[in-house]
């Protein structure tokens, strides 16, 4: 099997004739594509039509819905994610989740990035802790705000700082992947911004999925872009092409305004 180590070729994330059901109804149908390292990888298409319904498929958030179920395959570094025998927590460790809405826990700056950490034990003393800590709220674009009072309530801060705080806390469990559902729905224009240049800055170090309706975005920062419409991916191709020659004459339709 191929791992994080070998060809850069190889995707970080392969899906094949992905189906996913909630109850009778089916969501996603036969949707395969391949998901690259350090890349940003953006899915687009009107709301309803299983985008965030996917993006769930790539960490198992969907397990805890009552009659969901899924078939096809999902594979990981060459590992299938819905093998019976894979760690679901660590699985979402490694394919971390940043939420539409920031949703940073009522507590301390601080208390936020070592939640993961203090969980999983991945820090063997303070000193390793408060390192993980300060490195993550780093990487994430926020410790020039927070260094001095980390103390100070996480639900203070603004929207845009509270969703950067929160990529932070996903950083610092270390993932591999990092999933982002409209991550910039509920934010103003310059913390958009902000969001944004912090997504370039990540990709060297992590694979990042993104959900958004925003097409402009989607132009802004991914590398490659993909159009669900009904369930169904309609077409999947690096975002230049999509947004200046869509193989479908439907994606054109979409990104041009005509319709969706």
């Amino acid at each position: 099997m191929p791992t994080m180590h070998e060809t850069a070729s190889a995707p970080k994330v392969a899906v094949h004739d992905l189906d996913f059901f909630y109850g009778p109804v089916r969501a996603l149908s036969g949707v395969s594509l391949d998901i690259r390292a350090s890349q940003i990888t953006a899915l687009i298409g009107p709301s309803g039509c299983g985008k965030s319904t996917f993006l769930r498929c790539l960490n198992r958030m969907n397990d805890t819905i009552p009659g969901a179920r899924l078939t096809g395959e999902v594979f990981i570094d060459g590992e299938e994610i819905y093998a019976p025998d894979v760690d679901v927590v660590d699985l979402r460790r490694r394919v971390g989740m940043v939420f539409q809405k920031p949703n940073p826990f009522p507590q301390s700056v601080f208390d936020n990035v070592a939640f993961g950490p203090r969980v999983l034990g991945l820090a063997g003393t303070r000193a390793e802790l408060d390192e993980r800590v300060v490195t993550s709220l780093q990487r994430a674009a926020i410790w020039d705000v927070v260094k001095d009072d980390l103390t100070g309530g996480a639900l203070e801060l603004s929207l845009g700082e509270q969703q950067r705080l929160c990529v932070a806390r996903v950083l610092a469990v270390e993932p591999e992947v990092i999933l982002m559902d409209e991550p910039c729905s509920a934010l103003d224009p310059i913390a958009t911004l902000q969001i944004e240049k912090l997504m370039h800055e990540l990709k060297e170090r992590y694979t990042i999925v993104i959900v958004t309706h925003n097409m402009q975005q989607a132009a802004r920062v991914s590398d490659r872009t993909g159009l669900f419409w009904l369930g169904e991916l309609i077409e999947f191709e690096d975002t230049h092409k999509i947004f200046t020659r869509p193989a479908h004459p439907q994606t054109e339709a979409y990104i041009t305004g005509r319709y969706g």
